[in-house]
């Protein structure tokens, strides 16, 4: 059974006790026994007064949790008893406040909707490229094409330099974006989300569409932050709980998210005549005002 090193991830070497500790991961495994393990699942996650969500398919696992650091030590634990579950890969960052609202295990179709059954990560091994071997890549200006597969919204948070905007409003949408790329496909692409699990089937999708060279970073964008400091990130990264946003340290930055339609909001945006707190905001502004 492994045990999280926390010495190894701590952010500048330092944990309060008064900290929550935040943690994420996912893998794609086939799971027939998926609407069993949801009642033990809730009942663990409860017991131990963690908050978050879970998703369980058929094809896999993927979970955003947060608490104590004796709760999460006692979740992994809960984790890996189950040997298809052991050492899953998990990104750790802290708060001093509880950013989930509560506890949810849910049963889904996948762990990350895309509408392609066909896409199965568990059956292809995906290519990686190390943070700091990007990182060179981009150093030396090897040419390369960096895609972000994330949402509209995440873009405007943060991404790297010249990378690749899809303009899309969600995942699915991501292999029609693709096939109007006008790229030699023969160029490498290096393709990113927040922490990977987008890119599993994201690298799939390209590759059958004919990419020769295709590669995620290994961690997402959070693994990135984490092995390089984010040299070569612009902005922040948009994050899926109240925290809205984490800077290049792992640590919560400025950002905030409106009220009423949930786009994550700079500070220039929370200054601009548009915004109005829990009435609209710069993005909702022309919808919901008369």
């Amino acid at each position: 059974m492994s045990v999280m090193h926390y010495e190894e991830v701590a952010i500048r070497g330092i944990l309060r006790d008064s900290m929550f500790v935040n943690i994420s991961g996912y893998r794609f495994l086939d799971l027939p026994d998926r609407d069993s393990l949801r009642s033990p699942f809730r009942e663990k996650c409860i017991s131990l007064g963690l908050k978050g969500t879970i998703l369980l398919s058929h094809n896999g696992i993927n979970f955003f949790l947060a608490g104590t650091q004796e709760a999460i030590d006692g979740f992994i634990s809960f984790l890996e008893e189950d040997p298809r579950l052991i050492g899953i890969p998990m990104h750790i960052s802290h708060s001093d406040y509880q950013p989930f609202r509560r506890m949810l295990v849910r049963l889904k179709k996948e762990i990350i909707s895309l509408g392609m059954d066909e896409i199965r990560p568990v059956e292809k091994e995906a290519k990686y490229i190390d943070p700091n071997e990007f990182k060179r890549w981009l150093d030396e200006g090897k040419e390369v094409v960096v895609l972000d597969t994330r949402n509209d919204y995440e873009l405007r948070v943060g991404t790297f330099e010249n990378a690749v905007d899809l303009d899309i409003k969600s995942f699915r949408e991501f292999p029609d974006a693709v096939r109007r790329l006008d790229y030699d496909k023969s160029t490498p692409v290096v393709m990113f989300c927040t922490g990977g699990i987008r890119c599993e089937k994201a690298s799939i999708v390209m590759e059958d569409q004919g990419w020769n060279e295709v590669y995620q970073i290994k961690g997402g964008v959070l693994g990135y932050f984490k092995e390089t400091g984010g040299e070569h990130w612009q902005g922040d990264c948009f994050v899926f709980d109240q925290r809205v946003s984490l800077d290049k340290n792992l640590l919560e930055s400025d950002h905030q998210m409106c009220f009423k339609c949930r786009e994550p909001l700079s500070p220039d945006d929370l200054e601009s005549e548009r915004y109005s707190l829990e009435e609209y905001c710069p993005y909702c502004y022309d919808r919901l005002v008369v």
